[in-house]
């Protein structure tokens, strides 16, 4: 499994925040990639933007992880974008463990494309 590894870049245009995400993250760099979160979502209204996840090299979630990843999703929510769409490749697993965990935190906004 590769190291953790993220973009963000927001596109006021399209009105979307572009990220890229891959690798399997560890408690460090998942902080870090909240930290950052955080400051990209204070410089715009989320609620006219969509929030787009590129995740076609992410490792399927450790077990370990998964309260991170819970903590993620409800941060999406609580930031109230018009959509957070993730993006994968033809992983079953993945997309069965981002749909479980989004429905948890009650994020209803959230939608898996397999478009990789």
């Amino acid at each position: 499994m590769a190291d953790g590894t993220y973009t963000m870049k927001v596109n006021v245009e399209k009105k979307t925040i572009e990220m890229t995400v891959s690798g399997t993250f560890s408690p460090e760099k998942a902080q870090q990639f909240i930290d950052d979160y955080q400051k990209k979502v204070s410089s715009i209204n989320a609620s006219e933007f969509v929030l787009e996840f590129d995740c076609r090299d992410l490792d399927v979630v450790t077990q370990k992880m998964i309260p991170t990843l819970e903590s993620c999703l409800e941060l999406y929510k609580s930031s109230g974008f018009k959509k957070v769409e993730v993006g994968i490749s033809k992983s079953a697993i993945i997309s069965m463990q981002l749909n479980r965990l989004a429905k948890k935190v009650g994020l209803d906004n959230f939608e898996v494309v397999q478009k990789y």
